[in-house]
């Protein structure tokens, strides 16, 4: 099924995102956690897609289990900033042939020490390319606290207007740790014409290592009410585990009762941890 038609059902929605391996000798520990968490049976998964397209095959390779294998709707990323239009033309045939029909068009990151390619500077481009290759859902993503190399928001929400009208279906957030920042961000874009679903990306963070990378990759605002928490449970791996997944629980429990109704979590390939979140979710999604 397309995404877009999952999230127009009047329903609450819960989804994971899983990564594939760098290398093809943890292929198999990776697969593993992936049928564990499709076993859980969320609305749809989506399969990341390394910088460079340095995953591209696992990436191809693990969307088309969860859909054949365990019968879970796949979401295959596609990052453009280093890639060739010959590239993504011959990743969206592989796609196709393997009946994923669900593409999340993504800029992505510049490789460490690589350069862009000269074919893609937006994601915007990404998008008006996959759309006009084939019969594809194509989401998208949206920075809630603003892109970290945007001006200013309405810089960052004019450029994400661009990507929708360019035909992105939905839009799936960057985390964040503050429901209010996503709030705002949502009257924001719906003042600007921003009409298409939005899933609202949440990551449980369950050991301290975590809040480093996210901190000084993306600047992501920590209230003070989970500093606290790191503070005081950082040190113990299990204590930290466990009240990462309740942080996380409170948050999404306060987005659906909010009218925030699609969830997509960043589980990290970790079947507990998504389990441990669905499980306290289990009578609200009903």
């Amino acid at each position: 099924m397309k995404i877009i038609d999952i999230l127009r059902q009047d329903k609450v929605t819960l989804s994971f995102e899983v990564f594939p391996p760098k290398t093809s000798d943890t292929y198999e520990a990776v697969a593993q956690a992936t049928h564990e968490i499709a076993a859980l049976k969320p609305d749809f998964m989506s399969v990341t897609y390394g910088a460079g397209g340095g995953t591209s095959a696992h990436t191809v390779n693990i969307a088309s289990e969860l859909s054949e294998q365990y019968g879970v709707d796949a979401l295959a990323h596609l990052t453009c900033v280093s890639s060739t239009k010959e590239h993504v033309k011959n990743m969206l045939a592989q796609l196709k042939d393997k009946g994923i029909q669900n593409i999340l068009a993504l800029r992505g990151d510049i490789p460490e020490g690589g350069a862009p390619a000269s074919d893609y500077r937006y994601a915007a481009e990404l998008v008006r390319d996959i759309k006009s290759q084939g019969d594809f859902c194509v989401g998208g993503a949206c920075y809630p606290e603003g892109h970290v190399e945007s001006a200013n928001k309405a810089e960052d929400i004019r450029y994400l207007k661009e990507k929708v009208d360019a035909g992105c279906e939905f839009l799936t957030t960057q985390m964040f740790f503050d429901n209010h920042i996503l709030y705002n961000f949502l009257y924001r874009i719906r003042e600007q014409g921003i009409t298409v679903p939005v899933v609202a990306g949440i990551m449980p963070v369950t050991n301290v290592k975590q809040i480093k990378r996210i901190t000084s990759m993306s600047g992501t605002y920590l209230p003070e009410r989970f500093k606290a928490i790191v503070d005081r449970f950082g040190d113990n791996p299990a204590a930290m585990r466990q009240a990462g997944v309740i942080y996380a629980t409170e948050q999404i429990i306060d987005l659906i009762a909010n009218g925030v109704n699609h969830i997509h979590v960043y589980s990290m390939n970790r079947p507990e941890i998504a389990a441990g979140i669905q499980a306290s979710l289990s009578e609200i999604l009903g």
